[in-house]
């Protein structure tokens, strides 16, 4: 039997599209994302992530630096959203997420971009950012099954999810691709601006994992085609509690689920003077992320080959 997306068969019961205007409509109160603005987006009122009615988009392209099962041998087809509800004080991409660089595009439009990147190759559509853009998200998704669309799904998130908004995409996203950031809330809000990160962090974990389990299924060639994989970045002096956070994966999740645990920070936008974030962080510091991994019988992972810092 040849296997296809789940969203395609929500597509052919018209319950895609009531998933899509039923959020369409919360619009008029967004709460999105936990912040929970409740203004009315679809009269032009501006919230936190600083986004209106119509989907936001940068940059689109083929990305072949994301983990193997996602990049595969042709690209991850990502689609990057401008804005963002976090305010990292390090982000890397802050033209995109603080600056809200990009255009505005129209349901068709975003189809019609899916539909290219499907033709290009791509093995998958990355919505990199999606958080504040579901309910574009939805509809857009809608448009493009009938259009053809045939590839998996893939949810790029910072974790700052809200469960019930995560639920309009059970079996819509495929892939689950959220960061588990941190395990403390004061550090969370100093350096990246979220409230109350860790619980509702936690129980957007929790409902992915729900959603898919921790079985990563691939295809022939390797390439993810439904699951989970939590992504960790590793800061300097220990900000990030890599040991907090992989403990909690393994004990309120599983050891089994698939994890990337990331060395690439680097200062950037505000981090630059800052004292504990102005540098990158030492092979020491990442070889006690491993450490912790592996004392926690994780299994399922992908690490990186440390260079050092300057």
């Amino acid at each position: 039997m040849t296997w296809e997306p789940s969203y395609l068969a929500l597509h052919r019961s018209g319950e895609l599209r009531r998933r899509a205007r039923h959020a369409l409509a919360s619009l008029a109160a967004c709460d999105l994302c936990p912040r929970g603005c409740r203004i009315d987006r679809l009269a032009g009122q501006i919230g936190a992530c600083r986004s209106g009615a119509d989907a936001m988009i940068s940059a689109w392209n083929l990305h072949h630096w994301e983990e193997p099962p996602i990049s595969g041998t042709r690209g991850s087809g990502t689609i990057f959203f401008s804005g963002c509800t976090g305010r990292c004080i390090f982000c890397q991409n802050y033209p995109i997420s603080q600056f809200r660089h990009g255009n505005v595009v129209s349901t068709e439009r975003f189809a019609a971009l899916m539909l290219e990147l499907q033709r290009r190759g791509a093995h998958n559509i990355n919505f990199v950012t999606p958080t504040h853009f579901v309910p574009q998200l939805l509809a857009a998704v809608d448009v493009a099954a009938g259009w053809g669309l045939r590839i998996p799904l893939v949810y790029n998130t910072s974790g700052y999810d809200r469960v019930e908004v995560l639920r309009w995409l059970d079996g819509v996203i495929d892939i689950w691709l959220p960061d588990a950031k941190y395990t403390d809330d004061a550090v969370a809000r100093r350096i990246s601006g979220f409230p109350n990160y860790v619980a509702h962090n936690r129980a957007a974990l929790l409902e992915m994992y729900r959603q898919v389990g921790d079985e990563l299924v691939t295809d022939e060639a390797g390439v993810a085609r439904r699951g989970m994989i939590i992504r960790h970045l590793v800061l300097p002096d220990g900000l990030a509690d890599t040991p907090g956070v992989l403990r909690w994966i393994a004990t309120a999740l599983s050891p089994h689920v698939h994890l990337s645990v990331m060395d690439q920070y680097f200062p950037a936008y505000k981090a630059l003077n800052d004292p504990q974030l102005g540098r990158k962080i030492t092979p020491e510091e990442y070889e006690a992320a491993l450490d912790a991994y592996e004392a926690l019988g994780m299994d399922h992972g992908w690490m990186q080959e440390h260079e050092g810092c300057e």
